[in-house]
């Protein structure tokens, strides 16, 4: 690891040095995908562990998608059992993905994840780019999930939350292979969305849907034109 990555309470104990105590890290999971939802959450970690390092379970916590899904579920289980961690995960559907974006979906859901800690946070370590809608104060920091043990933390309670919800899905509607590919735009997924049309969770503005809903259109209007032009049976 690049030795700029090696404090990775770099930005929490600026913070924390300013006597800002509350500092949440925030990270999302499932932009990418043409199905599912977009999963947020975010994790406030205790100040003292500055110090003393992090628990032995924790070591080796990083970005989410560095690590294995054994990694991940080991990570998630003690996050959320710990005692010592606040966290709170929040989501957005894909039909209101669909009524407001990708990018609005996201951020709605990192606002309704920061919404349920109570107290609020006083300040949030974003992983990427401004938020511009948040409501509490912000650091973006791009790579932020390799960064920042916080974002880390939040990352891996959003991937897994958002995997479990796949394989859910997977179950309700099995012809499509959600639990493989998660819904992000493999060949299989495809191949699957080409011969049985989108489901319920599919999102519709996405290209490789909305570029499905137009064939399905066109082969439509194809019809109806060729019925229109056929010659009818009471004209002589």
């Amino acid at each position: 690891m690049p030795a700029k990555f090696s404090d990775r309470f770099e930005f929490e104990r600026a913070l924390w040095q300013q006597n800002v105590a509350r500092v949440a890290g925030v990270d999302e999971a499932g932009r990418g995908p043409l199905a599912g939802p977009v999963v947020a959450a975010t994790a406030i970690l205790p100040a003292k562990w500055t110090q003393s390092g992090l628990p032995r379970e924790l070591e080796g916590l990083n970005d989410s998608k560095q690590l294995t899904e054994l990694q991940r579920e080991k990570f998630f289980a003690f996050i959320t059992a710990c005692g010592e961690i606040e966290f709170a995960i929040a989501q957005t559907d894909a039909a209101q993905i669909d009524e407001i974006n990708i990018l609005q979906a996201t951020h709605r859901a990192m606002n309704d994840a920061l919404a349920k800690l109570n107290p609020q946070p006083q300040h949030a370590l974003v992983d990427g780019r401004p938020v511009k809608t948040m409501r509490v104060p912000q650091t973006a920091i791009v790579k932020g999930d390799a960064r920042s043990y916080s974002i880390a933390a939040a990352s891996v309670l959003a991937k897994v939350t958002r995997d479990r919800l796949m394989l859910e899905f997977d179950r309700q509607w099995p012809a499509y292979g959600f639990a493989g590919h998660k819904g992000y735009g493999t060949a299989r997924h495809l191949a699957a969305i080409a011969a049985h049309g989108p489901c319920p969770i599919h999102r519709k503005s996405f290209a490789p849907l909305k570029q499905k809903t137009l064939e399905l259109l066109d082969e439509n209007i194809v019809r109806g034109i060729k019925k229109l032009q056929a010659p009818s049976s009471n004209i002589h």
